[in-house]
């Protein structure tokens, strides 16, 4: 590694399961202490606390308990774009530095939210399902669809991801249209303030805002009654930002058409009755797994955590 500082000396902690290829170049950088996302925090051994940075995966992140278990550490470099599982705040009154991984997954999210539109207005998964059961070949038909093409389709958050995904639906969308704190300046889009208003508007929802405190809960029973029973919506955000039990009894009542979901209030656990429903696509938190995208991000984990070392501004920084 010509030209990089030796920093082979500065311990820092790998929180939770990472990526392999991310495991291996931290390895060959820094003394790594491996901690696991449940250990007891009290009993890390002294050589733990003395870590100067921390890594972990976004659905980890890094709660308070872990930054106090560590006395000496400067910097989070997270391996996600989303860093609602982190407690920034926390991180700011310790003076820790948090860096995360954008842009370099804008692509492939995006990608997978519009997989997700036309696998679940198309009854794509539940068709297969039924191929695979020989149904069709017993001579059972199946139900007819919804169209893609005309819809009018609603981005709930116009950032990076928000946009990418706009941009790919622009050639079908009878008419695309979006809702997040305030209007973007120079976005093409119709801006709908109210979130009610925007459901209303929409034949489609999708979530892409970021996760945390501020949208917990922001797609509730109200916004989902207003998208109405011929609405479908998919979330390739953060499963906080539906309320998973009303989106459960919309979609049970028949309240909404149908949902294609990436992301859940409890991951690894998906709620069963989302599991037993046809009119559900589900996806495992694949919004970023290609690898491609995966390389990218923790290149970009790296990146971060060497200009730290070198005491040089660090690339993507949060706080």
């Amino acid at each position: 590694m010509a030209g990089m500082p030796d920093s082979t000396s500065i311990p820092i902690v790998t929180f939770g399961t990472l990526y392999p290829y991310l495991n291996e170049a931290l390895a060959q950088r820094f003394a790594i202490h491996a901690v696991a996302a449940d250990a007891d925090l009290d009993a890390l051994p002294d050589a733990v606390r003395e870590a100067r940075a921390l890594v972990s995966f976004g659905t980890v992140g890094a709660p308070a308990a872990i930054m106090d278990a560590l006395p000496r550490l400067e910097m989070i470099g997270l391996f996600s774009v989303g860093y609602d599982k982190v407690d920034v705040h926390h991180a700011q009154a310790r003076g820790i530095r948090v860096t995360n991984t954008p842009d370099v997954l804008t692509d492939d999210v995006a990608d997978l939210a519009v997989g997700l539109l036309y696998a679940t207005v198309r009854n794509i998964a539940a068709n297969d399902r039924m191929v695979r059961a020989g149904e069709w070949a017993q001579g059972v038909r199946p139900a007819l669809c919804r169209r893609v093409t005309g819809k009018r389709i609603g981005i709930l958050g116009l950032g990076r991801i928000g946009r990418a995904i706009a941009r790919r639906l622009e050639p079908v969308a009878g008419e695309i249209l979006y809702h997040s704190r305030r209007a973007v300046v120079d976005a093409a889009y119709r801006y709908v303030a109210d979130p009610l208003d925007f459901a209303r508007a929409s034949d489609v929802i999708i979530v892409a805002t970021s996760g945390g405190p501020e949208t917990r809960g922001l797609v509730d029973a109200a916004m989902l009654d207003a998208l109405g029973p011929e609405g479908f919506i998919v979330n390739i955000s953060r499963g906080s930002v539906i309320d998973e039990d009303a989106l459960v009894a919309a979609l049970a009542e028949r309240r909404i058409a149908g949902a294609g979901l990436d992301v859940f209030v409890d991951e690894p656990h998906v709620p069963e009755a989302l599991i037993a429903m046809h009119q559900v696509v589900l996806q495992p938190h694949q919004g970023s797994a290609t690898v491609e995208t995966r390389k990218a991000m923790a290149d970009l984990v790296l990146a971060n955590l060497d200009a730290w070392a070198a005491g040089e501004p660090l690339l993507t920084p949060v706080v």
